[in-house]
């Protein structure tokens, strides 16, 4: 793996990215839309309680969903086979594609956090950019896990049907519905381990105290650890095309 194919590779991605409004809405505006509609529905009060976990949660899902269709589109239309065959490898791919997600989803991040703390009038106990630090986090492992199940998926349906199966039971298990400690034995060792957890933990924690806890540092180190790993795995089990 080498810098200078990495970023050729993230540039070639945002340039794609650039003539396709639809992708770069699906990025910009529909959380910032989720976000607006909570605000819009939930007392000021029940708002600075969901919405900080939330706002995390919205990009993840997001850049779950844009990652992995736009990953799997570059296999089954060939662009990659021809890319692997070129002196680029699976790691300059793989991290090129994670840069370029990767700048996105930090743009996104800022864009939503922005709107909910200034036009939405969400309020924390802690600092408003640590609640963005986790929104920026939770959108980089969107990336990440949208890349590694990409690789699973032959088609881009297919790479849709994944977000009930990674997602939906990080959602019920992370602690925003019901706590962890009111879960059953097994299903709070199985929350331990699910990296949602840890996004509704460290924002929790910057809800409920005004300076930086070591339980949130703790928190989104685990989470940028989630995010490596699975790039990583994700370029292991990168194949040049779908079968």
């Amino acid at each position: 793996m080498t810098p200078a194919r990495t970023l050729a590779t993230a540039r070639r991605v945002l340039l794609q990215l650039r003539h396709d409004p639809r992708t770069l809405a699906m990025l910009l505006v529909v959380p910032s839309a989720l976000m607006g509609l909570l605000a819009w529905i939930l007392p000021d009060e029940t708002f600075d309680v969901w919405g900080p976990p939330l706002l995390g949660i919205f990009p993840l899902l997001v850049m779950f969903l844009v990652t992995s269709v736009a990953t799997l589109r570059e296999r089954t239309s060939g662009t990659l086979e021809r890319l692997l065959s070129m002196p680029a490898g699976r790691g300059d791919l793989i991290f090129g594609y994670a840069l370029a997600f990767g700048l996105l989803a930090l743009v996104q991040a800022v864009v939503v956090s922005s709107l909910a703390f200034g036009i939405f009038g969400m309020d924390v106990a802690g600092s408003a950019w640590l609640v963005g630090v986790v929104a920026i986090v939770d959108a980089l492992l969107g990336t990440a896990l949208g890349l590694f199940v990409s690789a699973f998926a032959r088609t881009e349906f297919q790479a849709v049907q994944f977000m009930p199966v990674v997602l939906v039971p990080q959602f019920l298990l992370c602690g925003l519905i019901v706590a962890i400690d009111d879960l059953p034995t097994v299903l709070r060792w199985v929350a331990q381990v699910l990296p949602l957890t840890y996004a509704v933990e460290a924002t929790r924690e910057v809800i409920g105290s005004a300076s930086t806890t070591g339980t949130f540092r703790g928190d989104v180190a685990v989470l940028a650890g989630f995010a490596v790993t699975l790039l990583a795995l994700g370029a292991g089990t990168l194949r040049r095309r779908t079968a």
